[in-house]
């Protein structure tokens, strides 16, 4: 290892697929031949990088892994070889040889291949290898037919994990921690020696040595790594002098040039090249590996440099910075083609066609064909009539009925009229537009956002209004402004906020509503996003979070952003197909039941993760008991397994037979009773019978939850048309628990055991219903939640409550409307009841025990600038409080871009917004003798594809977020959110600049009582819609000019000071009386410098007011402006 060598490049293997995180490296190896390195990962996937920049040059799939992207794979490759026939691969069930470029030459996947580890050339050279594994069997494969020449199945099979070979011998290490030294011939053992109590980690062997890194018993600590490198002499078979390492030998390889040098590294990332007949004089390194291990290691055939990997997915290369070579004579390597640049063509209307031209054809062009040969294409077809339906009978061609003649005689139908549903909502206005609407702009085609309720009135057919209208899909609508220019209000009224849509996995927004509306569910998940937390993708702490956000907005809307996010991230998800980003043909319906149950675990999981102990979470939500199994043949039963059910899919009565009378319509309450019992027929195995029988399981329940958690889970016609039956689902259900049977009563049955009180008996009301809307033939259909906010209440009211929740769309409605189902078009998907003794129960004590520890987790961050100062809290300084200021600014990246439809007449509409990730947030002191003085400044770690840093804002470049390589101390966005949200419930009071859409992107509500936005501070009010940048307030208000450098970005801690400094001016003028005649002047330099920072050096500060009179026209010529109203030229867009 030479005096210069050092890290000389980094990257992180990509993922499975473009939108997926990246993998560990199971493999990897450099090219003998040419400037490659090859490296394979879990799904057997290979790549291969070229030269010293490591630019990617070929990837393909190498072996097949059977699992999907969202859980590891089980097709790691193990090994490479090379040859001139290309690269081989070993995973545990196959063999790939493929060339260089990517092409397959030859494939082995046998049904005895079950886990193969490791394989070596044979005696042969490179014309035959033996591939061998934790299994009986070793093959012996011919490298150019790519065919099995021998099996060879030892009468002692041997687990082998790798193999190396030097001279005669193929030195194979076996699972138990020995070494096996094969003849490369006949593959017959020749040697023994048993080196480790634990496995072998490494080995590599050449020329005269192998040596080998092992797991072995320390005293008090069980098997670790070995402090030695164990070496052997392969001449004489026998062990030499080994080689101290006390950092723990984790990897060694031999030097290709230097035969008794070998280069050996630890975990940590300490690494020596020492000779080993002279181990006193080793040359010393140490790689930087953050908070990474080291996973492998491998040097170039060259000697000229080395790779290592890590736990982080990264390949790090080492080598000279002037003198990096992989071989030492390779061959060039074959690259693609460059593709030539197309002409490029005059599209002037004055160039002549001729110089273009036109292709020879023989058929008139498209743009020649008559108008009679046009026709319109994408209709739908034409509906049948529904007596035509009832004559249909089978033909050899199809189907054939009697024609009804209802239609005349070519007549044409509109089919496209009926994707234009008469009862759909019109969008309301656009904030922007109804102040012009005000001044008298006419504007048919939109209405005023009043109310909803209004604009529902007009809706009517034949004079009957739609009773489907508050039920269809509501869409948020994008006007050059962005979201902000929607309004909210029209669609909610109410003090009960809505979840808006247009995220990834919004269709859950009814279901986390009903988990909002629980007191039990909110309790729970308050009191645990309150607490310590340690895993990043909590689900009870998001749900925490949700619930709290959605209590304070008051109304306003709310997304459930992080929420979502961290449900795709959840272990498990994919395959039950619960991701819009991984579509199935799940019914809706479906989709939302299976989430319920999905959810209900995952809340479980985290829980137990963070407390220690499911017993609170239990106790909300699971029914506990035993599963009996009986074996029907011989009656045998099986031994009870105590169980956790969290969720209850409704059993409905079997079918009567046409013979038989028609039963009478079940109650609710008998098919809740039965449906908790669940009693199953099915074939398993028999203890007794030794074989597979027709069994029977039952539960036993001895405790019931605080919610119940029902999926009507309706498939039939039969319970479609039984829900329909009027006050079929109760407002209240009664259940007993006595011997391992729960009983359920309701209606009259219920008041006999209440009046009674025979047994004790537990309570339950409902508090919710999420509902499937078929909103038409031609429409999708939508769920909403309907649910019974005086549950949630800390005051009992005198009737219930009753609410339609769809998505952001808010609204009262009667309980009869509520609870009222009709198998046509709206169906429960999701039933919570809660028990009626834990109403109004809203428990705030978290507030009092908020893990305040967060706040002192901030570390600097490497200074970029000569001004950066940093202090993090201390456990010595005042908590912060309601008296506290904190200014805060975030910088953001772009993580998906926005998606426009393209009308024909040239018109854009935003369909779907661009989705940004949080990147960095600053947090400084407001007030005492610190102020200005950072105590938050944290990076967020970003595990998904950055679209754009967009770095002439946030300043940040490529790999800045990337856990690794990253310049900064990343943080995980659940820590940066929390120390944001206990500031928040602490009371403190934030400062900054255009706060509205940084606490949105944030995805946190914050009280306007909280807030102090110097971008509404200084408003111009109705003189101007524009929103006045803070750059153009600082260079005329503070005399400063910040943001100077448009290539490097913005710096939050700049932008969060200077946000403080304009709130103390503006507290400075409306204690002197001077606001409104500073707004004059700002309106009148603004206007001069269209809001703009000049950029030729202009006077920063206009004349200052004089004291006496202030509002004489003369001294004050623009003061005028103040009440008249602008021109439409003095209105600029509020992106400026």
């Amino acid at each position: 290892m030479e005096a210069d060598w050092s890290e000389t490049a980094r990257l992180t293997l990509p993922g499975p697929s473009p939108n997926a995180p990246s993998t560990p490296i199971t493999a990897f190896a450099f090219d003998t031949v040419q400037e490659l390195l090859w490296t394979g990962n879990e799904y057997g996937r290979v790549t291969s990088f070229h030269g010293a920049e490591l630019q990617k040059y070929t990837s393909f799939r190498g072996h097949a892994s059977s699992t999907s992207r969202s859980v590891p794979g089980n097709a790691p490759v193990k090994q490479f070889l090379f040859c001139d026939k290309g690269v081989v691969s070993v995973s545990p069930r196959s063999v790939h040889c493929a060339s260089r470029k990517g092409l397959t030459q030859w494939h082995l996947a046998l049904p005895d291949m079950l886990d193969l580890r490791c394989m070596s050339f044979t005696g042969r050279g490179t014309d035959e290898i033996v591939v061998g594994g934790c299994q009986p069997n070793l093959y012996r494969i011919s490298i150019e037919k790519g065919t099995v020449l021998e099996t060879l199945s030892p009468s002692k099979p041997v687990l082998y994990t790798m193999m190396r070979r030097s001279g005669p011998y193929i030195c194979a290490a076996s699972h138990d921690g020995s070494i096996h030294l094969l003849d490369s011939k006949t593959l017959a053992v020749v040697h023994k020696w048993n080196v480790y109590a634990g496995a072998i980690n490494d080995m590599d062997a050449r020329g005269d040595y192998l040596l080998t890194c092992g797991w072995a018993q320390h005293q008090y600590r069980g098997l670790g790594l070995e402090r030695l490198i164990r070496v052997y002499d392969l001449k004489n078979l026998k062990p030499a002098a080994p080689v101290a390492f006390q950092q723990g030998a984790a990897f060694v390889r031999m030097h290709p040039k230097l035969s008794s040098t070998c280069i050996v590294t630890s975990q940590s990332g300490a690494i020596h090249s020492i000779d080993v007949q002279n181990p006193d004089v080793p040359s010393m390194r140490y790689a930087p590996t953050f908070d990474a291990q080291l996973t492998g290691l491998e040097l170039m055939p060259s000697g000229k440099g080395f790779v290592m990997t890590d736990t982080n997915c990264q390949v790090v290369l080492w080598g000279s910075q002037t003198n990096m070579q992989f071989t030492e004579y390779s061959r060039p390597t074959e690259f693609a083609d460059t593709q030539l640049a197309s002409k490029q063509l005059d599209w002037r209307s004055e160039a002549p066609l001729n110089l273009i031209g036109m292709p020879y054809y023989r058929e008139a062009l498209l743009s020649g064909w008559p108008n009679s040969l046009v026709h319109e294409v994408g209709a739908p077809p034409v509906k049948l009539d529904p007596a035509v339906h009832a004559t249909l009978r089978k033909a050899d061609y199809g189907m054939v009925g009697a024609n009804p003649r209802t239609l005349r005689r070519y007549q044409v139908e509109d089919t496209r009229a009926s994707l234009n549903s008469p009862g759909s909502l019109a969008p309301p206005k656009f904030l922007s537009e109804k102040p012009r609407d005000e001044n008298g702009a006419p504007d048919g085609e939109r209405r005023l956002s009043e109310d909803i309720g209004q604009t529902l009135n007009s809706l009517a057919i034949n004079g009957v209004s739609d009773p489907l209208a508050y039920y269809r899909p509501v869409e948020i609508k994008y006007s050059k402004f962005g979201i902000d220019d929607f309004d909210f209000r029209y669609y909610n009224k109410t003090r009960y906020s809505g979840l808006e849509t247009h995220i990834v996995n919004s269709y859950a927004n009814p279901l986390l509503q009903l988990y909002r509306f629980s007191n039990v569910t909110r309790n729970i998940a308050l009191q645990h996003a309150a607490r310590v937390c340690l895993n990043d993708n909590c689900l009870v702490c998001e749900l925490g979070f949700l619930v709290d956000m959605l209590e304070k907005a008051q109304g306003q809307n709310c997304q459930a952003t992080n929420l979502l996010k961290v449900l795709g991230k959840q272990r498990g998800a994919v395959p039950l197909g619960i991701l819009e980003d991984h579509p199935t043909n799940m019914p809706l319906t479906a989709m939302i039941q299976t989430l319920n149950r999905f959810m209900l675990h995952k809340l479980e999981e985290s829980y137990k993760l963070a407390a220690g102990s499911p017993v609170a979470i239990q106790a909300a939500f699971a029914m506990k008991g035993s599963s009996f199994i009986k074996c029907n043949t011989c009656h045998y039963l099986q031994e009870a397994k105590d169980q956790a059910w969290y969720s209850h899919d409704l059993v409905y009565p079997p079918k009567p037979a046409k013979n038989l009378p028609r039963s009478t319509t079940p109650p609710f309450t008998r098919l809740l009773q039965d449906s908790i019992h669940r009693q199953e027929q099915q074939r398993g195995w028999c203890m007794r019978c030794q074989g597979y029988k027709a069994i029977t399981s039952r539960r036993a329940i001895y405790g019931t939850p605080d919610v119940l958690m029902i999926n009507a889970a309706i498939q039939t016609p039969d319970a479609r048309h039984l829900w329909a039956t009027k006050n079929f689902l109760p407002r209240e259900v009664g259940t007993i628990n006595a011997n391992g049977q729960v009983y359920c009563y309701d209606g009259q049955d219920l008041q006999w055991h209440l009046s009674k009180r025979p047994h004790a008996i537990t309570i339950y009301e409902l508090v919710g219903v999420v509902a499937e809307v078929a909103a038409g033939e031609s429409q999708r259909s939508h769920l909403v939640s309907l649910v019974n906010v005086s549950i949630g209440e800390p005051e009992p009211a005198e009737s219930p409550n009753w609410h339609l929740v769809n998505d952001f769309l808010v609204r009262s409605i009667p309980e009869d409307e509520a609870l009222h189902f009709d198998a046509r078009w709206r169906l429960p998907s999701v039933i919570m009841y809660q028990a009626k003794s834990k109403s109004h129960i809203l428990d705030d004590s978290w507030k009092r025990e908020l893990d305040t520890s967060v706040l002192y987790r901030s570390v600097p961050q490497p200074s970029l600038s000569e001004s950066y100062r940093f202090r993090s809290l201390a456990q010595s300084d005042p908590l912060p409080g309601s008296d506290t200021h904190c200014a805060i600014d975030a910088e953001f990246v772009r993580l998906l871009r926005e998606e426009i439809d393209m009308g024909a007449d040239g018109s854009r509409t935003i369909t779907r917004p661009a989705r940004s990730g949080l990147a960095r947030v600053s947090v400084l002191r407001g007030d005492g003798q610190e102020q200005e003085l950072p105590f938050i400044d944290d990076y967020i770690a970003i595990d998904e594809p950055v679209d754009d840093y967009l770095t002439q804002w946030s300043g940040l470049q490529p790999g800045d977020l990337t856990p690794g390589t990253s310049r900064f101390a990343l943080v995980s966005l659940k820590e940066v959110y929390k120390k944001l949200w206990v500031l928040l419930n602490l009371g403190c009071k934030f400062i900054g600049h255009g706060l509205s859409s940084d606490f949105r992107t944030i995805n946190i509500h914050v009280p306007e009582s909280q807030v102090i936005d110097t971008q509404h501070l200084f408003s111009l009010g109705e003189r101007t819609q524009r929103k006045l940048s803070l750059r153009f307030l600082a260079w005329l208000l503070l005399q400063e000019d910040i943001q100077q450098n448009g290539l490097s970005g913005h710096d939050s801690i700049e932008d969060a000071r200077t946000a403080l400094k304009l709130w103390r001016k503006y507290v400075q003028y409306v204690s002197e009386g001077s606001l409104e005649d500073v707004k004059d002047d700002i309106w009148r330099n603004g206007r001069r410098t269209e809001f703009k920072v000049p950029s030729n050096g202009a006077r920063r500060w206009p004349e200052t007011p004089k004291n006496s009179a202030p509002n004489t026209p003369l001294q004050h010529p623009a003061s005028v402006a103040r009440i008249s109203t602008p021109s439409r030229s003095d209105v600029g867009s509020p992106l400026k």
